[in-house]
């Protein structure tokens, strides 16, 4: 008797893009579905997997969390850190394969997925899992506005800092091997875009993905299941014929330097001053990326803070518990991050704006 093969699905795109509101959604519909999430997380609070914890699917409360539910992959990018972290977390998952129906993956907003899809070649992991489907996520007002992403230079740095890179068009060609390794394309954030932003886009997403390959079109990630899951496109099988710009898990040479990720914290009384404080700290240092929440006073609800560039939103996810930190928390994510200074110009730009309640 051949064994079930538990189905993945790994969901990719740059920074901003709706990865996270994408699985958020999913795991509010599971629809009875056991599902394992992998987050590779970025930075030292674990802010995704926080925010995915508040998704309501009975692992927000202390003391209900069940072992190997979610899965917090914290050294940069899945596909450098592929041979380290993601094949013992695959093989605790394997063991517990008969608690679960499907495993999701979010890449680094910077990551690469072909790597990744790759490695479910390897014997130990291919007899037991599938890649169901690689789902990119575009950002779509960001593509129109030929960025790509919310915030272009976040990118970049990426390319730099990896000496192997030297293209002449780097964010296109991320942008190219992201679309190139998808089964299915979500075109989202559709609420900003008129006819013919979108006719554009989907235009300049066709010329890198495959023919067969459909673009779902998305305001906050809202798709119904039956689209997003039970694909059974069996990536792994055929990504190797998929071009790409990029280097191969099995490339030695394929590394990236560290971004910087700090971390402030304070305590607010205004969703709108903190903000603004944030904003502040975006406008004066290279932050790419702002993760967090915020404690309001006299507020219940714990407050989901996040920024890419100075477009930053907010929402409640859940009540606040006693573990909690006592103040609010913000990773920054970004180059050449100083955390005292950071610290310092944070705490002086909640002051400045007096916070009225």
């Amino acid at each position: 008797m051949h064994m079930r093969k538990i189905p993945v699905t790994v969901i990719t795109g740059f920074l901003g893009s709706g990865k996270t509101t994408l699985l958020r959604h999913i795991l509010q519909h599971a629809q009875g579905r056991r599902i394992a999430v992998i987050v590779n997380e970025f930075g030292e609070l674990g802010i995704d997997g926080e925010i995915l914890k508040g998704c309501g699917i009975g692992c927000d409360d202390a003391g209900n969390e069940t072992a190997g539910q979610l899965y917090e992959l914290a050294n940069g990018c899945l596909c450098c850190t592929v041979q380290e972290e993601f094949y013992p977390v695959m093989e605790a998952l394997n063991e517990r394969r008969d608690d679960i129906d499907h495993v999701l993956i979010e890449t680094s907003g910077l990551a690469l997925p072909k790597p990744l899809v790759q490695a479910f070649n390897w014997p130990s992991i291919k007899n037991s899992f599938t890649v169901d489907a690689v789902i990119t996520v575009v950002d779509g007002p960001a593509t129109a506005a030929g960025q790509f992403a919310e915030n272009p230079q976040a990118v970049d740095e990426q390319r730099k800092a990896d000496s192997n890179l030297d293209h002449e068009s780097p964010l296109h060609e991320l942008f190219a091997d992201q679309l190139s390794a998808a089964d299915l394309v979500i075109l989202n954030k559709m609420d900003q875009l008129n006819p013919a932003h979108i006719a554009a886009v989907e235009d300049t997403i066709r010329e890198d993905i495959p023919a067969h390959v459909k673009i779902v079109r998305a305001q906050n990630g809202q798709l119904d299941l039956a689209t997003l899951l039970g694909l059974e496109a069996a990536s792994e099988e055929g990504i190797d014929q998929r071009h790409g710009h990029h280097g191969s898990a099995d490339d030695p040479d394929h590394h990236h330097d560290d971004f910087d990720s700090v971390v402030v914290h304070a305590q607010v009384t205004n969703r709108e001053a903190t903000i603004a404080a944030l904003r502040t700290l975006v406008e004066a240092h290279d932050i790419y990326r702002v993760k967090g929440f915020a404690r309001l006073p006299d507020a219940a609800m714990r407050l989901v803070i996040q920024g890419v560039g100075t477009r930053f939103d907010s929402y409640f996810d859940r009540r606040w518990v006693a573990t909690d930190a006592a103040d609010s928390r913000f990773v920054l994510i970004g180059a050449d991050l100083d955390q005292a200074a950071l610290q310092q110009a944070f705490t002086a730009a909640l002051a400045q704006t007096a916070q009225p309640a």
